[in-house]
């Protein structure tokens, strides 16, 4: 192998293989990268379902962190993470759930954006920024368990996330664990 090839690999200025940005499409059919992010941008990606209790008791909340950071330079995204749903079932769940949404809806159907964020249950977020996943873990800390719910979360680890990442801090915490539906892997 040439010298400066062997260097360019080493060096990773020549990726072989790599691939692409991953381009999937909302249920209205346009086309988005939610995991390609440009500088001084951060991407807010919901990982929920339609058939979870808990990502539904979220929705509100939801709702209201994606309004509150829409000027911000935080695109959200809803992403439905179930292989098995079809675009009308997942457009009767926002008008029930997420009826005032300005975010983007994505069917996840082959989980490439849920495996490469690492999320595993929903609702679950990852925020993203040019430098690579800021925050991926849960919303706050409303739910003990997936049956039990305190009266008021006492941490609000998402907002807390992203307030950092805008001021340009690194986030305190940059994992937390997410409690709520596990999602299907079709290939189990």
């Amino acid at each position: 192998m040439p010298r400066i090839l062997l260097l360019l690999l080493l060096s990773g200025a020549l990726a072989v293989g790599a691939p692409g940005p991953v381009t999937v499409r909302d249920v209205e059919g346009r086309a988005w990268a939610p995991l390609t992010v440009a500088p001084g941008e951060v991407h807010l990606l919901f990982f929920i379902s339609s058939d979870c209790p808990v990502s539904n008791r979220y929705a509100p909340e939801i709702d209201r962190i994606a309004a509150a950071f829409l000027n911000k330079h935080v695109h959200s995204f809803l992403i439905y993470a179930t292989p098995s749903v079809d675009p009308s079932s997942v457009r009767a769940s926002v008008k029930a759930f997420h009826p005032k949404t300005a975010s983007p809806v994505i069917i996840d159907t082959d989980l490439t954006l849920t495996t490469t964020t690492g999320v595993t249950v929903t609702p679950e977020v990852a925020v993203l920024t040019h430098g690579g996943t800021a925050y991926r873990g849960r919303i706050d800390d409303l739910y003990v368990n997936a049956g039990q719910a305190r009266r008021a979360a006492q941490h609000h680890d998402l907002r807390d996330a992203l307030g950092a990442v805008l001021a340009g801090r690194p986030v305190a915490q940059s994992s937390t664990p997410a409690i709520g539906c596990f999602i299907e892997n079709k290939a189990q």
